[in-house]
């Protein structure tokens, strides 16, 4: 535990991408099994303890320290695994701390009837850094710059293996990952996928810079707003996977009982629009996916309003055959032969866009303003699909933003490396006339868009212009304006302004707009699509 929590500590301080693929990878070649496996899977999301949550350390917490002093020192230090980390009370005993997979075995025996005498064993076993670690690997809530992605490319550069071969046998493993240690530390046969429905490596964009390209070596298609998927079926079992390899196949089970061909598909989830046959094809808006997504269960009126379907951009493996090899033109011809044979309600083929040269496209995707929409797709017609983003195979020409200036009016403070910094912000648009005396409404939150020395300047800004607080949140003074840029809007019911942005960023901190020439809601509310 000692280790791991010393890796914690450097990442928490450590910003270069390089640097954190050093560490880790130097942490996994030098730590024993399982210990290892236990780390690399709390770091990338793998564990899930159910007895211990927030709500937990701070019960623990409410026990031991004035409810006071532990709600002004979590708002200063912004975390609550390092304020508990911190406040706990030293045990007077010296540590002895337990193995990463020790931890892992005690916490994972925890119930929410024993955790509150169980979990503090735990923590008076520890130093301050100890129980820092031994919180985030509990919670899961690491915020530490790890991404899946970066913890296989970690492992990849430890072992000195192909990152596409740890993607390919990544899947289907489970913690603490023992036959992918045992192939890529210790030379054993990988792992075992023989008729298994597990998930493949996407292949994934650059973005289209100001280089044309020829639409003689490229197919341009649609890039559908939905989700991207992948559905595969192997051993009389179908999957739906999602982008990061989440297994989101019981959000969508009429997917999983559609596909009854053995294979390995990628494509965009969709939602069936009200109107099929429109310039959509058929496809709502990302928002109405939305409310599909992250549901553990799925009633039946759910699944007749908002029925999902898949709209096929390639095939990776049809009945055995791998055509990942095969160039994107040879995959698009099996797509096709295989789709006539699928339920069509379930599944369609994303459709080629029929353009004469580069300017008629661009000239399609700047009308290109519909929900179901994001931009044009660009793919080398003699690619092979590779896994990640390989250099001139295909490209993505996302549709410009939509812009619209709004006035901040509250702010939160970030997690991880920001959790000093007040970098969540909420803002909104008038509801009528600001000179006479109308309302600013919320209709957007955003985290991005901003330099670190914007972000140091907003910091100080709401600071100096708070007006009250309400918990973590500040409300500021109506005077910010911001430059928000968004993909769309749509209506939204769970919001009193009645609509919800998709994607919104902050363009421009515009410090020279008067907050009342700020943007008003009918000026959103006109830019929704039905």
């Amino acid at each position: 535990m000692e280790r791991f929590a010393a890796l914690l500590d450097a990442l928490v301080y450590t910003r270069s991408r390089n640097a954190k693929l050093k560490l880790l990878a130097d942490y996994l070649r030098d730590t024993p099994d399982p210990d290892r496996g236990w780390a690399l899977a709390a770091l990338t999301d793998g564990l899930d303890f159910p007895a211990v949550k927030s709500a937990t350390i701070r019960n623990l917490m409410s026990e031991r320290v004035d409810p006071v002093l532990w709600t002004l020192s979590r708002d200063y230090v912004g975390d609550s695994a390092e304020t508990a980390s911190l406040l706990w009370p030293e045990s007077g005993e010296a540590p002895s701390p337990p193995t990463v997979s020790e931890a892992v075995d005690q916490l994972s025996r925890m119930t929410r009837a024993n955790v509150m005498a169980e979990l503090p064993k735990l923590l008076d076993r520890l130093d301050a850094n100890g129980r820092y670690a031994l919180l985030k690997l509990a919670t899961g809530a690491m915020r530490i710059g790890i991404s899946a992605r970066l913890g296989k490319t970690a492992f990849a550069q430890a072992f000195d293996v192909a990152v596409e071969d740890v993607e390919e046998h990544w899947h289907g493993q489970e913690p603490p990952y023992t036959e992918l240690f045992a192939w890529a530390a210790h030379g054993a046969a990988p792992p075992d996928t023989e008729n298994r429905p597990l998930f493949r490596p996407f292949m994934l964009a650059h973005p289209l810079e100001e280089a044309e390209v020829d639409l003689s070596e490229f197919a341009a298609e649609w890039k559908w707003d939905g989700i991207r998927v992948q559905v595969v079926r192997a051993g009389g079992e179908t999957r739906v996977y999602s982008r990061s390899g989440d297994d989101i196949s019981g959000t969508f089970p009429e997917i999983t009982r559609a596909l009854d061909v053995d294979a390995v598909l990628d494509g965009e989830l969709l939602v069936r629009g009200s109107h099929q046959g429109g310039e959509t094809g058929g496809a709502a808006s990302f928002n109405a996916l939305q409310q599909r997504l992250g549901r553990k269960t799925v009633s039946k009126k759910m699944l007749a309003e908002l029925p999902a379907f898949v709209r096929l951009y390639d095939a990776l493996i049809v009945e055995g055959a791998d055509l990942r090899g095969l160039p994107w033109s040879a995959r698009r011809k099996r797509l096709e032969a295989l789709a006539g044979d699928l339920d069509p309600d379930r599944f369609d083929v994303s459709q080629i866009i029929e353009a004469e040269d580069f300017a008629a496209l661009a000239a399609l995707r700047e009308r290109a303003r519909d929900d179901a929409i994001e931009g044009v797709m660009l793919k080398r017609r003699d690619s092979p699909y590779l896994a990640g983003r390989k250099t001139g195979l295909w490209y993505k020409w996302k549709r410009d933003p939509l812009l619209i200036d709004c006035v901040l009016m509250y702010a939160q403070r970030g997690s991880g490396k920001r959790s000093s910094f007040y970098s969540d912000y909420t803002f909104g648009c008038w509801d009528g006339d600001p000179d006479a005396g109308a309302d600013l409404l919320p209709v957007g939150k955003a985290y991005f868009g901003f330099t670190d020395e914007e972000l140091k300047w907003l910091d100080k800004y709401v600071r100096n212009h708070t007006v009250d607080r309400f918990g973590p949140v500040r409300e500021t003074d109506k005077s910010l304006v911001f430059e928000v840029a968004f993909d769309s809007v749509h209506a939204s019911k769970r919001h009193k302004s009645g609509l919800a942005m998709r994607f919104p960023r902050i363009s421009r901190i515009r410090a020279d707009k008067p907050a009342h020439e700020a943007d008003r809601i009918e000026a959103l509310r006109a830019l929704v699509r039905d």
